[in-house]
């Protein structure tokens, strides 16, 4: 996947590439299969993005092993490339996030995260997102993340 510009791609034909998990999850606020997805137990360096946009959301230095059996982050790349939103779905208040960019839906985050690391787990599907391993930065767009792995 090279980076998308979201302002030259039409949402239409992004969408058509999209698996319709993918599009149940990011567009209606699905939730894939706790431990049965692609990312929960991945621990390779990368970032991962906005399967839409290809916007860095998260990356690895901020993931963690949380149990939950989705992505777990302490943390955005960037504040501002989530938004948080009241959700009363199932009976429950919970803070759903999604997508700055592209309005999809990421997850929820909970305030039962590394105290450490801030308090927060940003519990994320799989299905919402894409990965980009360090050795791939450079080439697929991203060159300006690979700073953040050299601290």
């Amino acid at each position: 996947m090279k980076r998308r510009d979201y302002r030259l791609r039409d949402r239409k034909d992004v969408e058509q590439e999209l698996t319709k998990l993918q599009k149940e999850v990011t567009q209606k606020g699905a939730t894939e299969r706790a431990f049965a997805n692609e990312y929960h137990d991945r621990k390779e360096p990368g970032i991962y993005v906005d399967l839409y946009t290809g916007e860095p959301l998260f990356t690895s230095l901020d993931k963690f092993d949380s149990g939950c059996g989705w992505p777990s982050f302490t943390k955005p790349i960037v504040r501002n490339v989530v938004e948080e939103k009241a959700d009363w779905s199932f009976g429950m208040h919970r803070v759903e996030v999604r997508s700055k960019v592209s309005d999809s839906h990421l997850g929820h985050v909970f305030n039962d995260g590394p105290r450490d690391k801030g308090g927060l787990r940003y519990c994320i599907n799989s299905a919402a997102i894409h990965f980009i391993p360090l050795d791939r930065l450079e080439e697929e767009g991203y060159g300006e993340y690979l700073e953040l792995f050299r601290k």
